[in-house]
């Protein structure tokens, strides 16, 4: 695909996602750029001459590709929100107008990644803020549109009071993925079912019963060492490729927690709860992993 054609499409869906100000015409093309397979810096010359750093991600797998990238641009815009260095700004989303498989882009700044994952304390004492200061619009759990981890969708396109209710489904929902791709493992079966029918309501309704509450909070929902970064220009910790939901801030630590993430560390644990401190009854991350892929 040329460059030519790329930023020209960009700025059409620009228009259409990306602001309140409409452009003039189409910007000229980068003066360094990829292929524009996977994710790429592009830097584009502006009208008064300044070069400018953008980051473009691209994925051509039809409905599943717009379901990532836009589940992505939504969830960096609600963070972008709340916390405007923690994420990278995104600018638009779109689809390509060309012939063959639907393609999907994202365009955001750009962040250069150094250290990852980052400083323990900065990093924790930032996510916990995110965690902190978010408000759900609604006062639920949920999000307004589906979200993605990678390219398994996460069951957020809906408001419930009960958080015990939304992972539930959000459990079970994975379960089916992998009965669909894996097959029926009947032993797995049983454990699953007890997971959902006995642990879950065990471990999660008591956090919403007798008068305790949480906080729906918004969460990066895909938080690894790898979607974690120190920003080379500032020394600071951020995040990105995001699949957000509002949701127990204590469900952000589980994919982090399995041994084979080094955000597993326990001096990221530690820290974390030292800036959020744990749910009053303490058995939630008991059950959070069992949804790490």
């Amino acid at each position: 695909m040329a460059d030519e054609q790329v930023l020209e499409h960009v700025v059409d869906v620009a228009r259409r996602h990306g602001g309140t100000e409409n452009v003039e015409g189409p910007i000229p093309p980068p003066k360094i750029g990829g292929n524009f397979a996977l994710d790429d810096s592009v830097i584009d010359e502006l009208p008064d001459g300044e070069l400018k750093d953008y980051f473009l991600k691209v994925v051509a797998l039809g409905e599943t590709g717009r379901l990532m990238i836009e589940g992505e641009f939504e969830s960096l815009k609600a963070i972008h929100a709340v916390s405007p260095s923690f994420v990278p700004e995104p600018f638009a989303w779109g689809r390509y107008r060309k012939e063959g498989p639907e393609t999907y882009f994202l365009l955001a700044a750009f962040r250069e990644v150094g250290e990852q994952p980052p400083d323990p304390i900065k990093f924790t004492a930032r996510l916990a803020d995110l965690h902190r200061r978010s408000v759900s619009p609604t006062g639920k759990f949920g999000f307004h549109i589906t979200t993605c981890v990678g390219k398994l969708t996460h069951i957020t396109d809906r408001w419930e009071d009960s958080w015990e209710i939304l992972y539930r489904n959000q459990l079970a929902h994975q379960i089916n993925i992998d009965e669909e791709k894996n097959g029926v493992w009947p032993e797995f079966q049983h454990v699953c079912r007890l997971t959902l029918e006995k642990v879950i309501p065990r471990l999660l309704r008591p956090l919403q019963s007798e008068g305790r509450r949480i906080k729906p909070c918004l969460i990066h929902g895909d938080l690894w060492d790898e979607n974690t970064a120190t920003d080379m220009n500032t020394g600071e910790p951020f995040v990105f490729d995001a699949g957000s939901m509002y949701a127990h801030n204590e469900y952000e630590l589980g994919n982090s927690r399995a041994p084979r993430h080094r955000l597993s560390n326990k001096s990221y644990i530690r820290n974390y709860k030292r800036n959020f401190p744990v749910s009053e009854l303490g058995q939630s991350l008991l059950v959070y992993p069992t949804d790490a892929y």
